[in-house]
């Protein structure tokens, strides 16, 4: 298959401009025919009621069971008020992990002490969760400090009189809403004012903000939404069906939604491919998925058609085609390289979408007995262990895959197995969702484990996601496996893309060639710098990049690698790679030393954002430099990457 630029902005505008017309949720039906279809909040019953004893019976016990005990560890937890001082510590240092980690811990206490009451049914587990729905409640903001508004007006502080939603202000409401379904008359026999407090809460943070203001991630403004817009919306959802009421305004919410949905889903690429990575894949397909099956849930299967769409197909099939091995997965941008799989969700979608593979890789990973929570996922995973523990588990690790509209080429040796090479590389642009500068960048596995990698992103800061994310060393091309060229890296912004990409997978070899020129600013002066990347299953990898500079100055091949390497002899570089089995194995990378002169350097991890490498890699990430001993404006520059003595 041959993708050129021409074939690509075909394929982008296409699937673009046609899919913005498609509205696949909101054009289904009208709001009258939406309130007739879904099923009133008063008799809507999408798992047993508290007092449905036969109907938990079927639900796995021994995930009860772990919640239980799970729950029975904070019978005591002192519900902590947060400090008006722990949130200007965003602003005042740039931590954010600090706030979050007592906000998050008391949403978790409060979700598995519901679903222990739910699981038990004794009534011993109801005053702590009283306790928590109050404390919650009497929370000045229900998101985080990271997504206030920048700027004097907020500084690091809520404004309560402009209430507006973000990622878990959103899923706050969610865990508030199955403690009043699962509890409702427990609650009520307390004291009727909790769930009052419940429903005002509610209404007055999410669901009216909801409707009356404007919110990024909505795409309203015609903007594409990132993940934030399914994640959010799967949680206002779960929220609306469960506590409104009024049937009339319940539905506008939900028609709303629809509409909201739409505008993720329609400039989606017809590919499904992820531009987040894997890690934001849980918050992004995954997340549309949840919508679908809560909607579903609430209207006996009308909105099954959507499970027959391609392009939603394709979302669910990304997060297997990016598997790498069992421990490991393609992790460009900020993707982590290491991926949790939430299996039963896994599964489920792949079982919706008719996909075997999706299906046994989601298997593959299950784990047994996992304390249940209040959420859609959990409480779907209750019912369906049996069908798992039974299910074949299997990964599929596909030899090849193209995604075209992504602009992601991935390969391997052989087909099912993690043997041999793996390699991937990257078009696209440099205004991607989370994005990193590494237009042209690739990765190098063999046998499953990490050789030449992307390093992936840090601990997230103030920094992150401000207008310095690129003086951050993981977020710039100078530490992806890119060259620098005339002293000047690539630079952020969607004018910076990747241009003539072509694609060819054969059967000895898989070709992924593009022109990364217009990545770099003008000051670096290049015409083109074309970069094939090949593999030549079962031998070697060959990245050759043919340059046409304006001037000849510096120019820097760079090359990650998590492990120690040493130049044994010019032209011929040494990386000490480790097997899963412990063994050592030496690679070698050749080049020619006429032209390139190789230095290896040590990545000092130093600053709180290095905290989130450290965790993932260890203090082993080192940067391979190839410095041009005479540049010249016409120029072939050739790496080759194979193991020692084949």
């Amino acid at each position: 298959m041959k993708i050129t630029v021409l074939s690509i902005i075909a394929l982008l505008a296409s699937s673009s401009l046609f899919a913005q017309k498609e509205n696949l949720l909101s054009s289904k039906y009208s709001v009258a025919e939406l309130k007739q279809t879904l099923i009133p909040q008063a008799v809507w019953t999408p798992f047993p009621r508290l007092s449905d004893r036969e109907g938990w019976a079927k639900a796995d016990k021994n995930m009860l069971q772990a919640c239980i005990k799970s729950a029975e560890s904070s019978m005591d937890y002192d519900w902590p008020t947060i400090p008006a001082t722990l949130s200007l510590l965003y602003v005042r240092t740039g931590n954010r992990s600090q706030y979050q980690a007592v906000s998050f811990k008391k949403r978790n206490v409060l979700a598995t002490l519901i679903m222990a009451e739910v699981a038990e049914n004794k009534g011993r587990f109801i005053d702590p969760i009283i306790n928590g729905i109050w404390s919650i409640c009497e929370e000045s903001w229900w998101g985080v400090p990271a997504h206030l508004p920048g700027g004097k007006d907020y500084a690091g502080l809520m404004d309560v009189s402009q209430p507006f939603i973000d990622l878990f202000a959103a899923e706050t409401g969610k865990v508030l809403a199955w403690a009043d379904y699962f509890l409702g008359d427990r609650l009520d026999a307390v004291s009727p004012q909790i769930r009052k407090r419940i429903y005002s809460e509610i209404t007055c943070r999410l669901l009216d903000p909801f409707m009356k203001r404007d919110h990024w991630w909505t795409g309203r403004d015609g903007s594409i939404p990132n993940n934030w817009n399914p994640w959010i919306c799967s949680n206002l959802l779960n929220t609306v069906l469960l506590i409104e009421k009024d049937e009339q305004k319940r539905t506008g919410v939900v028609n709303e939604l629809l509409v909201v949905l739409d505008n993720f889903f329609n400039p989606y690429p017809q590919d499904g491919g992820c531009d987040e990575g894997p890690g934001y894949w849980n918050a992004a397909g995954a997340s549309l998925y949840d919508n679908i099956v809560l909607l579903n849930l609430a209207s006996n299967d009308a909105f099954r058609y959507v499970y027959e769409n391609e392009k939603f197909k394709n979302m669910g099939r990304y997060i297997y085609r990016a598997q790498i091995s069992e421990n490991y997965v393609l992790n460009f941008a900020d993707a982590s390289h290491q991926l949790g799989i939430v299996s039963d969700m896994v599964y489920h979608f792949g079982k919706d979408i008719t996909d075997r593979d999706m299906m046994d890789f989601g298997a593959f990973y299950h784990t047994p007995d996992v304390a249940a929570s209040a959420g859609i996922r959990s409480l779907c995973a209750l019912f369906m262990q049996d069908e798992l523990r039974k299910a074949t588990k299997r990964l599929p690790l596909l030899q090849d895959v193209w995604f075209p509209d992504l602009q992601v080429a991935i390969a391997r040796d052989r087909q099912g197995t993690d043997e041999g090479f793996y390699l991937a590389a990257k078009g696209g642009h440099n205004s991607e969702s989370h994005n990193h500068n590494d237009i042209g960048n690739y990765v190098v596995f063999y046998d499953g484990q990490p050789l030449l990698i992307d390093a992936g992103a840090g601990k997230y800061t103030a920094r992150t996601f401000s207008s310095k994310r690129y003086d951050i060393w993981f977020n710039r091309s100078d530490f992806h496996n890119l060259p620098t060229v005339n002293g000047r890296t690539q630079q952020p912004g969607r004018e910076y893309e990747a241009v003539d990409v072509n694609y060819h997978a054969g059967k000895s070899s898989v070709v992924f060639s593009l022109d990364i020129a217009k990545a770099y600013p003008a000051e670096a002066a290049v015409n083109s710098w074309k970069r094939t990347v090949t593999l030549h299953r079962g031998k070697r990898v060959i990245i050759k990049d043919v340059a046409d500079l304006q001037q000849a100055g510096a120019v820097t091949q760079h090359v990650m690698t998590c492990y120690p390497a040493e130049v044994t002899q010019p032209g011929k570089l040494v990386i000490h790679y480790q097997a899963r089995d412990g063994k050592n194995t030496d690679f070698v990378m050749t080049y020619n030393p006429k032209q390139m002169k190789a230095d290896v350097e040590k990545v000092s991890l130093s600053t709180e954002e290095d905290e989130g490498i450290q965790s993932k890699w260890g203090d082993r990430i080192y940067r391979i430099n190839f410095n041009a001993v005479t540049p010249k404006l016409k120029d072939t520059y050739q790496l080759e990457i194979r193991m020692k003595d084949k």
